[in-house]
């Protein structure tokens, strides 16, 4: 069989394949949403006044806590594969209230990252964390 039949042959890709898009996914998708994180975490330890958009009326203080616990919180633990399915659904939360809250009546364009993070997410959540993650682990170690 030649390499190009080998590499396009659904018998090629077992399941085992899930494992290597989940990896993947977790580390690019939350490496990307650290970069929105980040900074918005340095802004809630520096001490300095919270100018931070309040879309639920909780306060511009635990709005921001909330976007830092979703931002930068659970996507290290999704990284890690630690947690994965509620940090994500916490990430989910989050990028529902970012597209039909706070950019609800903007343009499909203004709505765009919020929109591509969600269903990344949510495929995320269909997937699991794979066996590349420390939940894979400890389930394994404890058995």
């Amino acid at each position: 069989m030649t390499f190009t039949k080998k590499l396009f042959s659904a018998s090629r890709w077992s399941h085992d394949s899930t494992d290597w898009v989940s990896l993947i996914m977790r580390l690019t998708i939350c490496a990307l949403m650290l970069l929105h994180g980040y900074p918005k975490f340095q802004t809630l330890i520096s001490g300095g006044p919270i100018d931070f958009p309040d879309p639920l009326g909780l306060g511009s203080t635990t709005s921001l806590v909330l976007v830092v616990l979703a931002e930068f919180v659970c996507s290290i633990l999704i990284v890690f594969g630690l947690f994965t399915r509620p940090a994500l659904v916490v990430l989910i939360i989050n990028m529902l209230v970012i597209a039909l809250v706070i950019h609800g009546k903007d343009s499909l364009g203004d709505k765009e990252h919020a929109l591509l993070f969600l269903f990344s997410y949510l495929a995320l959540f269909l997937l699991g964390s794979g066996r590349f993650s420390i939940e894979h682990w400890w389930a394994g170690r404890n058995k």
